[in-house]
């Protein structure tokens, strides 16, 4: 079966969430990088649930988040850190966005996709873990000030 551009972009959107989630989980329980990507990609990545199925990721983009996040974590979080407010370092921040600058700290360090896409697409990611809160324009902020600094040229 061939996919849509626009159903990849879905499965590639799905895979942020799920790194986010799996980033989360990792550093809650202590589970190795593979074990982790074993159990979402097994029981995870379109699961049906009450409230609706989830979308499918994609497996590839889903394991280079991970592999590449937990490979990179110390770069990416001084690279967050520096996008911080000095008396707010990264581990003192909600754990949920820790994992999602790290999983967006990937794309806009190691990946090929433009880093206004990557800032859009976590800033998504941000409203699904957080509807109703600031946390969102926090997010954007944030990977504003990190894409600036490792792309300069990409605005």
């Amino acid at each position: 079966m061939t996919l849509s551009g626009n159903q990849k972009r879905k499965m590639k959107s799905a895979s942020r969430l799920y790194a986010v989630q799996a980033l989360f989980q990792m550093e809650h329980s202590g589970q190795a990088v593979e074990s982790v990507i074993h159990e979402f990609e097994e029981f995870r990545f379109g699961a049906d649930y009450d409230d609706g199925e989830l979308t499918e990721g994609d497996p590839g983009h889903f394991r280079f988040l991970m592999q590449t996040a937990v490979n990179y974590q110390a770069s990416i979080d001084q690279l967050t850190d520096r996008a911080l407010v000095a008396k707010w370092p990264i581990a003192r921040i909600d754990p949920t966005l820790r994992a999602l600058f790290r999983a967006a700290g990937t794309e806009l360090t190691q990946g090929d996709t433009p880093p206004r896409v990557v800032i859009n697409e976590y800033v998504d990611v941000a409203r699904a873990f957080f509807p109703e809160g600031k946390e969102p324009q926090f997010v954007n902020a944030v990977l504003d000030h990190m894409a600036r600094e490792v792309k300069p040229g990409a605005f």
